[in-house]
């Protein structure tokens, strides 16, 4: 089967044994070698030989529209097909392959389940070709680190590491994860992840570049409520996502969310992506008290944003009755209030409040009419630590009740996405990221911060919006000494994707940047239409261009100390005068001049620099 612009081709297959392969090429290069596909079910007679019953190719396309990714109007359209195999026992399963010109996704149906059943594991592999370079995030270890609360989806990336390199913990490699073959560049992800799944990984040995979909460790279930796949009934498998091209199709693609279970029926009305203010990354826990969250609001005002975030221990240090008199306040100043929670349970040890909240149906609608009643905007849960099937479930249980009382939701501590922003389109954001209260913590992360930025465009806010809490332009407080310039961190306002992006800097902060500068920050779109790659290179450096209505933002950085020379191609813009603000050698203060768009510029960065041009 070929893609609808011929430019991919997937073939497929049963060996000799009844084993159903698969391979993959671009351009009639192999991209993926023959892989392998297939499931074990728990005492189920579900193994090879399998049959070809029958095979039907079909066209799939649709458009849809989301408030809150990296283009506002998607169009999807795939060759699609179905393969119906049954095996000696009379067992049936379904393989479902769509191609589109950017990449490749196939998933599992079980059509003839009717008791409860559970996925034991899946045989699905990636066969890189020989030579391949990989770009990976590991898993961390089940319930390792600050309060047994990971995994999280908070580790450094190794990168261009050749494939076959084992993961040293054995816990595997998170998704997205980025591929280079040749000139060829392939993301694996996957999507459509429901609550009868878990939520999976590539595994930590991968011989020969074969890389294998494992789950999650026993350990990453909420209770005693199960880690693996689960149904008693026909269900599907999440899909899995293989995206194929240029870095422009890596950065540009919106395949992890065009096979995305479409918007579930709700009212829209309440979802209004935004910028936010927030004292935790600057103060931490101690300054959560009612003036200093009052002063945040008079910032997020002043600065046009928004929101403004109330972090841990809200309920102790201000109370109920103190945070409805705060979001009345908010209300008048036109900016509204988001309240965090501890998932709780006894999966962590966390000892932060609210807790204990959310953990039945019942307890989590009277929170969140509660907060209705106080006029709260969203919330953000933190600290659930695992990909289980059960926590899966708790994460759509959580969104589901939010829907019903105008919530929106900010999960931290926590997974991928995979896709979950269109299917609950009041998800505005999720960490699932080393992000900028890591730099706060230690000089080690502040001094790998703008390498580490230069990956994340190209893997874990590929598809999925992400809360990395961005843009420090002053000094950090925490007596962390910043490496990049405030250029860069500038750029990352723009950079990265997030339906509410939390903002790191300080009123303190702000009263020392330019008003050219802080004008921009007010005039900053909430969302995006969409999305130009100009240059880049994953962990080095990256250029991309973001459009919202009339205004275009291209916006660069550069992830490495050395100085480094950026190619702006620029048509689109031909004859228009652009803003542009960068840093001068000389310092990090942020400066601004005019900048006429040609065919062709260049602009050479200082290392961990960065530039922003508004036309």
């Amino acid at each position: 089967m070929k893609s609808p612009d011929g430019s991919l081709e997937l073939l497929y297959g049963l060996d000799e044994k009844g084993n159903v392969w698969y391979q993959l090429s671009k351009h009639d290069t192999l991209v993926l070698e023959r892989s392998q596909l297939g499931v074990v079910l728990r005492n189920e007679p579900f193994e090879a030989p399998w049959k070809l019953v029958m095979d039907s190719l079909y066209e799939t396309e649709n458009h849809y529209s989301l408030l809150n990714a990296k283009r506002k109007h998607s169009h999807y359209r795939a060759q699609g097909l179905v393969l119906k195999l049954q095996n000696e026992k009379g067992r049936r399963l379904d393989l479902i392959f769509q191609l589109s010109n950017d990449g490749l996704a196939f998933r599992y149906f079980f059509p003839d389940i009717q008791v409860p059943t559970v996925i034991e594991q899946e045989r699905t592999t990636y066969h890189l070709p020989a030579g391949s370079k990989a770009w990976l995030q590991p898993v961390a270890l089940a319930k390792s680190g600050w309060e047994h609360t990971n995994p999280s989806y908070e580790e450094h990336y190794e990168q261009e590491i050749p494939v076959g390199t084992a993961e040293k913990t054995g816990a595997g490699w998170v998704y997205p994860s980025l591929f280079r073959n040749g000139n060829h560049w392939l993301l694996i992800t996957e999507a459509a992840l429901d609550s009868s799944y878990c939520a999976s990984r590539l595994g930590a040995q991968s011989n020969g570049g074969v890389y294998h979909v494992a789950f999650p460790d026993s350990k990453e279930e909420i209770g005693r409520d199960g880690v693996l796949p689960r149904s008693k009934k026909p269900f599907y498998s999440p899909w899995r996502v293989v995206t194929v091209g240029s870095l422009v199709t890596i950065v540009e693609s919106t395949l992890g969310t065009d096979v995305a279970v479409p918007a579930k029926q709700m009212d829209t009305s309440f979802i209004k992506p935004g910028k936010a203010s927030w004292s935790w990354i600057n103060s931490k826990d101690d300054f959560i008290v009612y003036d200093e969250q009052k002063r945040y609001i008079d910032f997020a005002a002043a600065m046009q944003w928004q929101y403004c975030l109330v972090d841990v221990n809200w309920d102790e240090k201000i109370g109920y009755e103190g945070m409805a008199e705060l979001a009345a306040y908010a209300k008048k100043k036109s900016v509204g209030l988001l309240l965090w929670y501890n998932s709780a349970g006894d999966w962590n040890t966390v000892r932060y409040t609210p807790k204990n909240k959310l953990l039945s149906r019942d307890g989590r609608r009277k929170e969140f009419a509660k907060l209705k009643e106080m006029g709260i905007k969203g919330i953000k849960i933190d600290f659930f630590g695992g990909d289980g099937q059960s926590v899966v479930k708790y994460y759509q249980d959580i969104l589901d009740d939010a829907a019903d009382y105008k919530l929106l939701v900010n999960f931290h501590g926590a997974t991928l996405p995979r896709g979950w922003a269109r299917t609950y389109p009041h998800l505005m954001t999720m960490e699932a990221v080393r992000g900028f209260e890591m730099i706060t913590f230690g000089q080690a992360d502040a001094d790998k911060e703008a390498t580490h930025v230069a990956m994340l465009p190209f893997t874990r806010n590929a598809f999925d919006p992400m809360d990395f809490t961005p843009m420090n332009l002053y000094r950090i407080q925490t007596g962390v000494k910043r490496q990049t310039t405030a250029a860069f961190e500038l750029a990352t306002s723009i950079l990265f994707l997030s339906g509410i992006q939390h903002y790191a800097e300080s009123p303190e902060g702000m009263a020392h940047i330019p008003e050219q500068v802080q004008a921009l920050l007010r005039a900053l779109p909430n969302n995006w239409d969409d999305v130009k790659f100009l240059d880049g290179y994953p962990g080095k450096y990256i250029a991309l261009a973001r459009r919202s209505g009339n205004h275009w933002y291209v916006v660069a950085i550069n992830g490495e100390k050395v100085p480094k020379q950026i190619n702006l191609d620029l048509p689109f813009l031909k004859g228009k005068n652009g803003q542009l603000f960068f840093c001068s050698s000389a310092d990090s203060v942020i400066s601004s001049q005019s900048f006429a768009a040609n065919n062709r510029s260049s602009w050479t960065l200082n290392g961990n620099d960065g530039l922003v041009i508004k036309f």
